[in-house]
């Protein structure tokens, strides 16, 4: 079977099987799911941390490493990473809420997204951020007609134009965001346009220039490709007059799901950041599925072991509304049975038989894995859905009015709740006015 990598001597360790079973870090997976019931999402902070500190390390200042909010909004997760120094990427108005309640700075906080409301670039502004990411020509001028009447003692706000490189990064379509057919950035026509809008434009100043390709992007060549392009607009730019001092490179840094080698931290750094320090740029990352997807897992109960059509199929308490991933875009996750080792020997490999693994939702696409091999378990055992830190909870949904799960935080042996389950009042309290 494929399991995901050791972790590297610098990474602490999510996930061990030991006394109890799987644990995130020192406390057995069926604890929690005895404590706190199931689904549940439980967080490794030790991983969370040490995989933040790692993208630190690979990437020094003046390099700023902005955790993407929208991987896993948390406000416990954003206190732990703002205190570790990590700025942030928000790509909405209630992200933007999100990362000033948990104790974030706007000064390190930049704002991106394709569709920002009237209301979201006016909370920008007001809040004084580090960089606002302009994604068309319309945007562009909504935020010079509000900047235009800042007062005049008031810094001038800082953007940058993000520009469409189309640069294919070998990632799945619905994940793809930096292809000519995309919705995201500026065409280079539109670039220029901006340019020229920018020019002489009063409470406005090109700070600086910015690119995201994709998500789960598992080679460090399309980088360097998109920075190459990157690098002629800065020098367009400054032929024009202008001065920008930071390249962001989006992120979008692959994380290995299924035990496939995938470029370290250093890697990605050899491709980015030579290129940049020869032009005298910095560089901003926004980087959220290498920081939070391998320190979460997601905890589900065996409802019922059947066999149907000559397969069999374990039924979950979770399903694709606890955890889209694999319905949305046919996402490999690792799954294991709490109470079991991996197998290792011939002969509990030879006991491994192909499963489906399906959730309770009327939606044919429900499965966390088709003929997936597996061990024979039994109705009421629980399973481990692992690596799934990001883009697990953040979007989780209500469908079939399933309420959403909870959340706890692991420190060594400490257990802190960082979301309740919701409750079947929660479905409808703002239905009833």
């Amino acid at each position: 079977m494929r399991t995901s990598p050791h972790p590297t001597p610098e990474a602490a360790p999510a996930f061990n099987f030991g006394a109890g079973g799987w644990r995130c870090e020192e406390v057995p997976l069926a604890d929690l799911a005895a404590r706190y019931g199931t689904p549940l999402y439980c967080y490794s902070r030790a991983r969370l941390l040490s995989n933040y500190r790692r993208l630190a390390k690979a990437f020094p200042a003046p390099a700023r490493i902005c955790y993407s909010v929208k991987a896993n909004p948390n406000l416990s997760i954003l206190r732990e990473l703002a205190a570790a120094g990590a700025g942030f990427d928000v790509v909405s108005e209630g992200e933007l809420w999100r990362v000033l309640r948990a104790g974030g700075a706007a000064s390190r906080t930049v704002f991106a997204g394709v569709g920002k409301t009237r209301s979201a670039l006016e909370a920008a502004i007001d809040a004084g951020l580090f960089m606002l990411n302009v994604e068309s020509l319309g945007e562009l001028g909504q935020i010079l007609d509000l900047a235009g009447g800042v007062p005049s003692g008031h810094d001038a706000l800082p953007v940058a134009l993000r520009v469409n490189p189309d640069v294919d990064p070998g990632t799945h379509r619905y994940i793809t965001t930096g292809k000519r057919e995309n919705k995201f950035g500026l065409e280079r026509d539109s670039f220029r346009t901006a340019l020229d809008m920018l020019r002489g434009a009063r409470g406005v100043h090109l700070a600086g220039i910015h690119a995201h390709i994709g998500s789960q992007v598992g080679t460090t060549t399309p980088y360097a490709e998109a920075v190459e392009r990157l690098l002629a607009l800065v020098a367009e730019a400054r032929e024009a007059g202008f001065a920008p001092e930071w390249v962001n490179a989006g992120g979008g840094f692959a994380l290995s799901y299924d035990g496939t080698e995938v470029p370290s931290p250093a890697a990605y750094a050899a491709a980015i950041l030579p290129p940049l320090a020869e032009a005298g740029l910095k560089l901003v990352l926004e980087i959220g599925r290498a920081i939070a997807g391998d320190a979460g897992a997601l905890v589900t109960r065996v409802l019922y072991v059947k066999e149907h059509a000559d397969r069999t199929v374990w039924i979950t308490d979770a399903g694709m509304n606890d955890l889209l991933r694999p319905s949305l875009y046919g996402a490999w996750h690792r799954i294991w049975p709490a109470h079991l080792p991996e197998s290792s020997g011939a002969g509990e490999i030879s006991a491994l038989k192909p499963v489906d693994v399906a959730g309770p939702i009327c939606e044919s696409s429900d499965y966390f894995a088709l003929g997936r091999p597996l061990p024979p378990v039994h109705a009421g055992d629980c399973l481990a859905v692992f690596d799934t830190g990001a883009y697990g909870m953040s979007m989780a949904s209500q469908y079939n009015s399933h309420p959403r799960p909870a959340e706890v935080l692991v420190d060594g042996c400490e257990v802190r709740l960082i979301r309740r389950r919701e409750t079947l009042e929660d479905l409808v309290r703002g239905e009833e006015v």
